[in-house]
């Protein structure tokens, strides 16, 4: 058995009950998901009912926990505790993993660590595209999710990144326009991964549509609208499919270059479950200098929580 120690992450959304377990040398042991459960048609969770589900999802996570441990102790715990790294920032479903991860911490003296969850997923992505070397510097990050449309110019803190608000969205975010869109074609919700096989399925013509775009911020609530007038008028699941990708990958990559245009050049470190989509992905690698997480680390995930504490459990 490995004399290595293990660090702990946890991560609760209001998506996945997420577990990551990771050797203090920076090897990924195990990335546990558990996914809370949507009605049929339904387009997210309430706060209540999403810490009822994290509630269930626990314990048979931590039994695989358990089994990655083999009897050994983790060096060290740590947890997302709210969604960003503002002051006020705060979403109940966090508390379900905090409540785990205090327990942890105070029955067998481990430190513990707190984090945001955003601060997760941009470390994630730093993490799983061998990208870590861009927190000896400045960068930027774009966290796109059903909960958050950022763009954020980023360098390294104590408690993960200090992160300036630079752009995004002024209204809806673009997982929750995926969603919605997905669930009106007769998808499950999430609709992301479903709306977008029907999107490779479609060889024709995307229509053009300008993209409502003022500096580093977007408007992307007329999308809905537009891609649903979009089926009407043609009864093509797949068209309207490729036209939402294409329309919110032209947004993020004008508000980019935008930002460049503003700022100056710097990379670019993508994150948050939209950015799993290859659509988006492969317009911006085109004309970026852009890093993206691996599709398992895109979408939520404990891992960037495990290496957030691991780097502070080192220091």
């Amino acid at each position: 058995m490995s004399d290595r120690g293990i660090i702990l992450g946890i991560d609760t959304s209001n998506y996945t009950t997420s577990i990551a377990l990771m050797y203090d040398d920076g090897e990924l042991i195990a990335n546990i998901k558990r996914p809370l459960s949507v009605s049929e048609g339904a387009c997210g969770l309430r706060q209540s009912d999403a810490v009822f589900a994290h509630i269930k999802n626990i314990p048979s996570a931590m039994k695989e926990v358990k089994a990655h441990l083999k009897c050994k102790t983790p060096s060290a715990v740590g947890v997302s505790v709210k969604p960003r790294n503002v002051d006020g920032s705060y979403m109940p479903c966090f508390l379900s993993g905090v409540a785990v991860a205090e327990s942890i911490s105070a029955s067998i003296g481990i430190p513990l660590f707190k984090f945001s969850h955003q601060c997760g997923h941009v470390m994630a992505a730093l993490y799983s595209s061998n990208s870590e070397e861009l927190m000896k510097g400045r960068f930027a990050a774009f966290h796109v999710s059903g909960g958050t449309t950022e763009l954020l110019l980023v360098t390294e803190a104590s408690d993960g990144f200090s992160a300036q608000l630079v752009g995004g969205t002024k209204d809806i975010n673009a997982g929750q326009i995926i969603d919605r869109i997905g669930v009106f074609l007769g998808l499950p919700f999430p609709a992301g991964p479903h709306l977008e096989r029907l999107a490779l399925d479609y060889t024709g013509k995307i229509p053009s549509k300008k993209v409502s775009v003022d500096g580093t911020y977007a408007n992307l609530s007329g999308l809905e609208n537009m891609a649903k007038r979009l089926y009407e008028q043609s009864g093509d699941k797949s068209k309207t499919a490729a036209f939402v990708f294409d329309y919110i990958g032209n947004a993020i990559l004008k508000m980019c270059e935008n930002l460049a245009h503003e700022y100056g050049d710097m990379p670019f470190v993508f994150a948050g479950g939209v950015m799993c989509n290859s659509i988006i992905k492969n317009k911006l690698k085109e004309k970026l200098n852009a890093r993206f997480a691996e599709p398992l680390m895109s979408a939520d995930n404990a891992v960037g929580i495990a290496e957030l504490t691991r780097l502070s459990f080192l220091k």
